[in-house]
């Protein structure tokens, strides 16, 4: 199957990517208040009903989280969300378009970047410190240069800055992972997100089981969001002169992590970020592909807090 091929289907489920069986019923029944058991909630945006969970201490400011390719709520590590919850509100959510969320997926970067604010601002929030993961490192660098007073604090993870090195494409072992058959269709996660090592491997297994073990699950996405999320993720990545101009305007501390093998976003682009941001930490994890976060949850979680409560 060629890339264009991929994208003309559409369908997650024809490609392996729908990581989870459909379920009517979400989690709005439930009263509870941890990553396995937050109540899903809606709210309504210029005729959009976006989908969200909202728990954790409520205490400074909360943490939006914004997901990767494909990704879904129930996809976000419940012991990241639960770490952070401890000291925090965290919020995640389903953008426009995307499994229980209304309104259509954008094909571009910048939409996507004005739903999300949004979001954030239908939920009175006046500033937020903002976790942006793969495709969603993309939106929150757009949503800061949008609205820079709204971000106190920006980590960016497994992505890139607009027209960085080899992002108009996927190598040809993605588009291969794409197509296998897995006998779970969220095993396909063990080879985009982690790397073919033993321990790296084990560490994709565990994580598996922690976004299983909810019983509550977001709907599949539909066949709309694929090709229209690698259209924005390509267009973003195509090169141009002074192309990371944009990012020596974003003043907010910035951490930045980073996979060292990672086969989806290659890692040259974690440095032009640090070069061109002008407040950035970079820290890159080992043995590591696209989901480093998941293979190293404690330390991250570590590494993230000392970053968000650096008061100096």
């Amino acid at each position: 199957m060629e890339r264009k091929d991929f994208i003309k289907l559409g369908s997650i489920a024809a490609t392996g990517l729908a990581l989870f069986p459909r379920s009517s019923a979400l989690a709005s029944q439930v009263n509870a208040d941890s990553a396995l058991t937050a109540v899903t909630k809606f709210i309504e945006v210029k005729g959009i009903k976006f989908a969200y969970r909202r728990f954790g201490k409520k205490n400074g400011l909360p943490l939006i989280f914004a997901n990767y390719l494909t990704g879904t709520m129930d996809n976000w590590d419940p012991i990241i969300l639960d770490g952070f919850a401890k000291d925090r509100e965290v919020i995640i959510f389903d953008n426009a378009g995307v499994s229980a969320s209304g309104g259509n997926t954008p094909d571009n970067i910048e939409a996507m970047a004005l739903d999300t604010e949004g979001f954030i601002d239908s939920l009175g929030l006046k500033q937020i410190d903002l976790f942006g993961f793969s495709i969603g490192g993309m939106v929150a660098q757009q949503l800061v240069m949008n609205r820079p007073e709204l971000v106190r604090r920006l980590i960016l993870s497994g992505t890139g800055p607009r027209g960085g090195e080899k992002m108009t494409d996927y190598p040809a072992e993605i588009w291969g992972y794409f197509k296998k058959h897995y006998p779970h269709p969220d095993e396909l996660l063990l080879d985009t997100f982690f790397t073919q090592s033993k321990s790296s491997q084990d560490a994709g297994w565990a994580y598996l089981k922690r976004i299983r073990a909810r019983t509550q699950r977001d709907p599949n996405i539909g066949d709309k969001v694929v090709p229209n999320q690698l259209k924005a993720i390509f267009t973003w990545g195509k090169p141009f002169q002074g192309s990371y101009d944009y990012l020596r305007d974003i003043k907010q501390p910035t951490l930045i992590i980073q996979a060292d093998k990672d086969l989806i976003m290659p890692p040259i682009n974690a440095f032009i970020l640090k070069q061109n941001l002008p407040n950035s930490f970079l820290i890159m994890y080992p043995d590591t592909n696209h989901g480093l976060q998941y293979q190293y949850p404690e330390l991250f979680l570590k590494q993230a807090a000392m970053f968000l409560n650096d008061l100096s």
